[in-house]
């Protein structure tokens, strides 16, 4: 008995390295609510790991892999709206070059739907994701299966589509009808943001709503207001107490309006405001409509019975009359406020409900400072600067401001839908002649009609502009594909840049490279550069990074190789993987690396978490690990990664010879460069002796 103990022991023991690879950071609870009159709604809870994430389904276009359910169809039910979800953190990624939201530690996502019959029935679907950790990351998938009107209610729970639990989810309802929830510990979704980029909103709302002081709008009236509130000398203390209302009256109307957009701007619009045209086309005309006004155009100002009115009652005193002296100042100001408001507000659309409201507290704290500290401190009135033509230069600049940041949302409704009308180097140039233009307005070389005569430029103006003309001086390398890191969450990404002068240095130091290799002095331990034996299936999609030559199908890699006699270079990796991009601009970047990559072996990249390529049902495959029908490219190179060599995360680099045989072991995510020369170096060697 003992002797069984411990053999069963050692092969627990033995099995325990392999079985490690394979890790399932994500695990899911569905259960079901009845909402009454024939609806329902679906709860879908999801359980992350410690220090791993999960991506939002509404991570914009062109960031890491967003989460994605699907339903069955069915003439026995209809789904009410979209998905809805939790609040998500927010952060900018360095490699992707855009705002990623995802989820920590645990996410609840909930769908309703309408019943449209009496019968017993079940709503079926799955859930793709990407989790992620330091160094690598994890596509899953998960099945669901609701049982409507099914008896009694049971809760299960499965992890990704690596589990070996294979038997659908079952989850049975109360009858429809029953007030009843049947979910009693189903948590409210939680308000979850980045507490460091709330900070960084704040900061950039307070400094708008100084900016807002100095417009013409603006500025003339704080000694008007502050003479209005200390007109009563023998009631100095009543002016100061009717001051202060007067300031948190401006907050609170400020931030109320943040709030009604906190309200209607919830996670169900969040992707349609971030990604599709029609809202991205309508900020970009608003701001430009707001800069034509800016610039003097025209002036924007609201009805002025409804300003009188309000004026109306400011002019009744007392606390009354101060509420209505704010409300007063916001319309008055709406004109030169307006834009800046409404960038702010623009700016935090996206599905956050704390966002609206700090970025309009931020803006009305510093909007409501001066006629506050003024009317305490009324000798400060005498040394404001006069009203005059500065301020209409100050307007002008938010102008061009306006157009500048107007184009950004132009820029992604060209990037969703592949117009090709703002590439990068159109962009940049329109920076360029804007600021190049408003540099010049500084220096007084450039007038408009309302502008008053500027006799001399004075020292604000003079460094003003040497900041303009420098940042324009920074732009101008970014016409030849200068990164330009500082700008990068701005500006289009570099693969619509039709001229990249790093693309074509290197470029030509492959192709000196190749001449040397031709005439004999090769430094690489290969015969010359790797050429392609026929063309790459799903090429039309798939890419690879720096120029590379290489297949997206492992059976072609393998035919190639062993008609030129090299090893496989085999990159498991997706489209939405943060860590793959990373080791691609970091170390696959490095000329050591690159040379090796195109002389030495036969490139093949497999993406794991590709879902637009439909196989043919003849490529289909039943995975012996998780018995499920793999019919999508994705699914099915996912399958191959893990029944071939027990790991699910991504990226993973392997080096195969014409048996299939690794030459090495395996490496994932490391960005030292020495470590993946040498990693390449051995495989080769070790191919060598084995032919």
């Amino acid at each position: 008995m003992i002797k069984r103990i411990i053999i069963s022991l050692l092969f627990l023991a033995a099995l325990l390295p392999i079985s490690a690879q394979i890790e399932i950071p994500v695990t899911w609870k569905y259960n079901i609510k009845d909402l009454g009159n024939n609806e329902i709604e679906l709860i879908l809870k999801s359980s992350i790991e410690d220090k791993w994430h999960m991506y939002s389904q509404f991570t914009p276009d062109g960031g890491p892999l967003p989460l994605y359910f699907e339903f069955e169809k069915s003439d026995k039910y209809e789904l009410i709206d979209g998905m809805t979800e939790q609040k998500h953190h927010t952060e900018y990624d360095d490699i992707f070059k855009v705002d990623v939201y995802y989820f920590k530690e645990k996410a609840t996502f909930t769908q309703k739907v309408k019943v449209l019959t009496e019968e017993a029935f079940n709503i079926k679907g799955f859930s793709d994701y990407q989790v992620c950790i330091e160094g690598k990351c994890i596509p899953g998938s998960d099945d669901f299966d609701f049982a409507i009107n099914g008896g009694v209610k049971k809760e299960s729970t499965v992890g990704q589509s690596v589990s070996k639990e294979v038997a659908p989810l079952k989850i049975n309802t109360l009858e429809l009808g029953d007030a009843e929830s049947v979910s009693s510990d189903m948590e409210e979704p939680v308000s979850e943001t980045d507490s460091r980029g709330l900070w960084v909103f704040f900061f950039i709302s307070f400094l708008a709503g100084l900016a807002a002081i100095l417009t013409p709008c603006v500025f003339p009236m704080i000694p008007m207001t502050v003479t209005f509130f200390m007109k009563d000398k023998d009631q100095k203390g009543k002016g100061r107490v009717q001051a202060l209302v007067y300031g948190f009256s401006i907050i609170a109307i400020y931030t109320f309006i943040g709030s009604i957009l906190a309200v209607v701007a919830g996670p169900d619009i969040a992707n349609f405001l971030s990604t599709h045209w029609i809202p991205n086309v309508l900020f970009f005309l608003i701001f430009m409509f707001f800069a034509a006004s800016f610039l003097g155009m025209f002036e924007i100002v609201l009805p002025s019975s409804i300003v009188n009115k309000s004026d109306a009652k400011a002019d009744k005193g007392g606390i009354v009359g101060a509420i209505f002296m704010a409300v007063t100042l916001v319309l008055v100001s709406f004109s030169c406020t307006g834009p800046i408001v409404g960038a702010i507000l623009v700016e935090s659309a996206g599905g956050q409900v704390l966002k609206p409201i700090i970025g309009m507290f931020g803006f009305s704290l510093a909007f409501a400072l001066p006629f506050t500290l003024f009317a305490f401190f009324p000798g400060w009135l005498s040394n404001l600067p006069k009203s005059g033509g500065w301020l209409n230069s100050v307007k002008v600049i938010l102008g061009f401001i306006e157009i500048a940041l107007g184009l950004k949302f132009l820029s992604v409704a060209d990037q969703t839908y592949h117009w090709g009308i703002l590439d990068r180097e159109i962009y940049i140039a329109f920076w360029i002649v804007i600021f190049t233009l408003m540099g010049f307005y500084l220096l007084g070389k450039l007038k408009f009609s309302h502008d008053s005569d500027l006799p001399y430029v004075g020292v604000p103006r003079l460094l003003m502009a040497i900041v303009t003309f420098t940042f324009v001086i920074y732009l101008l390398p970014g016409m030849w594909g200068a990164p330009l890191k500082a700008l990068s969450g701005y500006l289009p990404p570099l693969t619509t840049h039709d001229f990249n002068i790093s693309d074509q240095i290197r470029k030509s130091s492959f192709e000196v490279q190749d001449y040397i290799d031709e005439h004999g002095s090769v430094s690489s331990s290969s015969a010359g550069k790797t050429e392609l034996c026929e063309k790459p299936k799903f090429s039309n999609k798939l890419h690879l990074p720096h120029g590379l030559k290489g297949y997206f199908d492992l059976e072609q890699a393998l035919d190639c190789a062993k008609k030129q006699n090299k090893p496989v270079f085999i990159d498991f990796t997706g489209h939405g993987c943060v860590n793959c991009r990373e080791m691609e601009a970091n170390v696959w970047s490095s000329p050591e690396v690159l040379k090796r990559l195109r002389h030495d072996f036969i490139v093949v990249a497999l993406y794991v978490d590709d879902k637009t390529i439909k196989l043919p049902e003849d490529e289909w495959i039943t995975s012996t690990y998780d018995g499920k029908i793999k019919k999508t490219l994705g699914k099915k190179l996912a399958d191959l990664q893990i029944t071939r060599f027990n790991v699910n995360a991504q990226p993973f680099y392997v080096l195969m010879d014409h048996n299939e045989k690794s030459l090495v072991k395996p490496v994932g995510y490391d960005l030292d460069v020495d470590k993946f020369v040498k990693f390449l170096d051995d495989g080769l060697e070790e191919f060598k002796k084995r032919q």
